[in-house]
């Protein structure tokens, strides 16, 4: 676990994601992508990390992920066959709000 920073880019051990940091909370986190937690942008990957089938859904470059509540998003620079997650709990893509109609 650790302490997300914003800004800070992350990349995936099992995969070919990369992330950065555009809001988060300041506690310790376990930052997850394929179900194995994150690397720093120049830490090495374990030889033994290997993408787990409950999280591999694609990771998409350019789509924001956010948590449940809406106070974690990232966004993905370089997609990937890894889902994110925090922990256990996958994170979804944010959508888009809605313009108000111009009349």
């Amino acid at each position: 676990m650790k302490t997300l920073k914003l800004g800070a880019k992350y990349r995936s051990a099992v995969c070919d994601t990369q992330i950065m940091v555009i809001r988060t909370v300041p506690e310790p986190l376990e930052l997850c992508c394929g179900g194995a937690p994150m690397l720093g942008a120049s830490d090495a990957a374990p030889e033994a990390a290997a993408l787990d089938p409950a999280f591999a859904d694609a990771c998409l470059i350019g789509k924001r992920y956010i948590n449940a509540d809406d106070r974690i998003e990232l966004l993905c620079t370089k997609g990937g066959k890894g889902a994110l997650s925090l922990g256990l709990v996958k994170l979804k893509v944010k959508q888009a709000k809605a313009l108000p109609s111009s009349d």
